[in-house]
């Protein structure tokens, strides 16, 4: 599958280079795709890097791996045209900082569904958002493997998703439609306080009784 991963920081890169090691023709697309530090990384991991719209024009599904400021600029940039039809898999939570960190948008509303309504043409779906990078791409924890919850309001979607999770080692648990990622959110922020509060980043969440 040829797909284009939106966001050059740790997420973006880590999705991009282990979806690439599973097969797939992979593109990370950046604003600034000059950059050396990225000809670097694309030599040795084969992964391509180039401009927001020609990586998301040429790809078959979009991952959105930009931090949650980026989100709205980002979509712009690639233009609402270059996402019709496709699967565009949200990675980000909506983070904001006042005096600690919270979400954004939450309980009548969801990140995910902020994501569906900028870019109308797509078909979104939430997915590997609920921990960090270290352990996105085939998890090693005791007990199994971890839960990636996927949710979207196309069903053919929320199933391209779920093969490409478990593809990357996964339990995949459907949460059903984009309404979900009301949930799936805030569950990020309970694995986002964990981490602050322990300084540790190798924990997932999994769901028993798959």
């Amino acid at each position: 599958m040829r797909i284009a991963v939106m966001g050059s920081g740790n997420v973006g890169r880590t999705l991009a280079s282990g979806l690439q090691a599973k097969g797939h023709d992979v593109t990370l697309a950046t604003r600034e795709p000059s950059r050396p530090e990225l000809g670097v990384w694309s030599a040795e991991t084969g992964v391509a890097v180039d401009d927001l719209a020609s990586a998301a024009a040429g790809a078959e599904l979009v991952v959105l791996a930009t931090a949650w400021s980026g989100v709205a600029e980002a979509l712009a940039a690639v233009g609402p045209g270059n996402l019709d039809g496709k699967v565009l898999v949200d990675v980000t939570n909506p983070l904001r900082f006042t005096d600690r960190l919270e979400l954004a948008v939450g309980h009548g509303d969801s990140g995910g569904e902020t994501v569906q309504r900028f870019a109308p043409g797509a078909r979104v779906v939430k997915a590997f958002n609920t921990v960090g990078f270290e352990l996105m791409v085939d998890p090693d924890v005791p007990g199994g493997p971890p839960t990636m919850f996927v949710a979207g309001d196309d069903p053919d979607a929320r199933s391209v998703v779920a093969g490409l999770a478990a593809a990357l080692g996964w339990a995949v648990h459907d949460c059903g439609d984009l309404r979900a990622a009301r949930l799936t959110e805030p569950l990020a922020m309970l694995w986002i306080e964990h981490a602050l509060r322990t300084g540790q980043r190798s924990h997932a969440f999994r769901l028993l009784g798959l």
